[in-house]
């Protein structure tokens, strides 16, 4: 048997690890990885047209999957690519791992053609970045790295100068069963116990969830039909904890809807349940708080905390539940309840007269449409600005439906590249891209990636020809919209040139034909839909001291618009309140 290059052995581990594809674009000092995967059939080089693309595809992947992804950029500039969308994966805690090859390892600190330093570059952005600067390191490095991403949840970046990664693997080399999935965490019975005081002395008991409920939608609605506790989250919460709730009451934040916000601070004990809410003007500063993540280092990092409890949601409610004493009095989950649907049907009015007939289209109405007829299991990637406005108020969650998205990073352009990602991991289910006109057109090189792959990827593009979330942002500052106005050409006739299907959308009656038509093609589309500009109403008492960055951090009134289906839930959920 031939003896290893280091290539071959990074290529074998990566393989050992579960990581099924590796994303980048090739080129001199990553030349050597790339063609040990050309001779690996255990793994897909997948190539893309823009560096940033390969580092957002292999996010979505890991949070799809829940396994390590990976991606790759050549020296210099074409690992610079990765940087954005690996800030990304790791602040959404998915396992990535990066390979940042590197110049001759002769050449470093010379001022050689193309040098940078990434083990300097990437250090923010990740759990673990360390550079091969010798084949003894192998494998030993690159599996403490594996480890890093999956253990810790994030990043972890590997450099690797080319001339290393063509030289023989150190024979007799140290490798061990590697670690490919994360232990639940329990807390400790003492925090459990004061945690079951705290909640069997208090009244009103509010949870609000996170990201960090996934798996755990069973044990929270346990407990809270156990302590009568209405139940908001964060937006990355939606997805797991939304749907078949009938303690539901909205979303808190810039985004939010309902009751959330009331809940929260008219509680006298508030838990935490897996969320880093980055916004604390949302949070309240007066009652009892508990926060309960899997992560130390997020407890207490928002809001001053009462307990802090560190361990999975689903293990602690496991342990919890059935400790703390039974509650019979509804009133505070009942006021809230009617408190939530009475909000719906305050801001649902504004978008249900005549919208099947306003040109251009609502964005609302698009969203709305698209909920209706999108598959049960769909993957939703949607991009940054008011796609996410229109995700977290019209996509209705069920259990199986995704929805991904730049949430904790804020990234324009991420839509397009994260359902590269979500679609290479079965290209049998439905994957829909919310793009907006100006992260579509930041990215839209790596269109022709899904048709290159034939990639079944359908692009719903809310095509307002502005920036429309920073006119928002401009507009409650008191200051005139500028620099936010795109001139689009017709996005539908770039993708068929491009040899995809693509149909412009103009008038409400063309967009569920239009919509049907996408869904059923084989391969990638991209449906055009040209949507009012000034389709947001803000409420008039929100002023210029009331923004800092994309919170709200005084006005606890957010955005005026509609929210879909959530009302038909909310009036559902009103049946259990008894009449007064």
């Amino acid at each position: 048997m031939a003896k290893q290059n280091v290539s071959e052995q990074f290529v074998d581990i990566l393989v050992r690890a579960g990581v099924k594809r590796l994303y980048g674009v090739v080129g001199d000092s990553l030349n050597p990885v790339v063609d040990a995967i050309r001779r690996n059939a255990a793994i897909e080089w997948v190539q893309v047209r823009h560096e940033e693309t390969a580092a957002f595809a292999a996010g979505a992947e890991a949070q799809i999957t829940g396994t390590l992804a990976a991606c790759a950029g050549s020296c210099g500039p074409g690992n610079l690519h990765l940087i954005n969308g690996l800030y990304d994966a790791h602040r959404s805690m998915a396992p990535v791992l990066a390979l940042a090859s590197h110049i001759p390892s002769s050449e470093i600190g010379l001022g050689y053609f193309q040098e940078t330093h990434p083990e300097l570059l990437f250090q923010e952005c990740s759990h673990y970045n360390e550079m091969i600067s010798n084949p003894q390191q192998m494998p030993r490095l690159l599996q403490t790295a594996i480890q890093h991403a999956i253990g810790r949840g994030g990043v972890s970046v590997v450099s690797m100068p080319g001339d290393i990664a063509s030289q023989p693997a150190p024979e007799k080399s140290i490798e061990h069963a590697l670690v490919t999935s994360r232990p639940s965490v329990k807390p400790g019975d003492e925090e459990i116990d004061k945690l079951c005081r705290m909640i069997d002395k208090a009244k009103r008991v509010t949870l609000f969830c996170g990201s960090g409920t996934a798996g755990a939608h069973a044990e929270v609605m346990e407990f809270a039909e156990r302590v009568k506790a209405p139940v908001g989250h964060a937006l990355r919460g939606k997805e797991w904890i939304q749907y078949d709730n009938p303690y539901d009451v909205g979303m808190s934040g810039l985004l939010g809807y309902g009751a959330a916000y009331e809940a929260t601070n008219e509680c006298d004990l508030l838990i935490l349940l897996g969320t880093d809410f980055p916004y604390n003007a949302f949070l309240p500063t007066d009652v009892k708080i508990v926060q309960v993540d899997v992560r130390p280092e997020h407890l207490g990092r928002r809001s001053k905390l009462d307990l802090a409890v560190w361990g999975d949601v689903r293990e602690t409610l496991r342990a919890l539940t059935p400790r703390v004493k039974v509650k019979t009095d509804r009133k505070f989950l009942d006021r809230m309840l009617k408190k939530h649907a009475d909000a719906l049907e305050g801001v649902v009015k504004a978008y249900t007269r005549k919208v099947d007939k306003h040109v251009p289209i609502h964005p609302e109405y698009v969203a709305s449409v698209l909920d209706d007829l999108a598959d049960d299991d769909a993957v939703f990637t949607v991009d940054t600005g008011m796609c996410n406005v229109w995700a977290a108020r019209y996509l209705t969650p069920n259990g199986k439906r995704r929805v991904i998205g730049s949430f904790s990073h804020g990234s324009m352009a991420n839509a397009l590249p994260q359902a590269i990602g979500a679609q290479f991991t079965d290209r049998n289910r439905q994957v829909v891209s919310m793009s907006g006109d100006g992260g579509f057109t930041m990215l839209m090189g790596d269109f022709l990636t899904l048709v290159q792959y034939n990639l079944p990827v359908k692009v719903v593009l809310f095509n307002n020809s502005s920036l429309g979330m920073v006119e928002l942002e401009m507009l409650v500052a008191g200051l005139p919209s500028f620099g936010t106005t795109n001139e689009n050409p017709d996005f539908a006739a770039i993708a068929r040139a491009a040899g995809a299907y693509g149909v412009r959308v103009e008038k409400p009656k063309q967009l569920a034909g239009a919509l049907k038509d996408a869904f059923r093609h084989k391969g990638p589309a991209l449906v055009d839909v040209v949507t009012d500009p000034n389709a947001l109403s803000i409420p008039p008492k929100i002023s210029a001291d009331m923004v800092t960055g994309f919170a709200l951090s005084a006005s606890k009134i957010v955005l005026d618009g509609g929210v879909g289906r959530m009302l038909q839930m909310a009036r559902s959920n009103l049946r259990n309140v008894p009449r007064l």
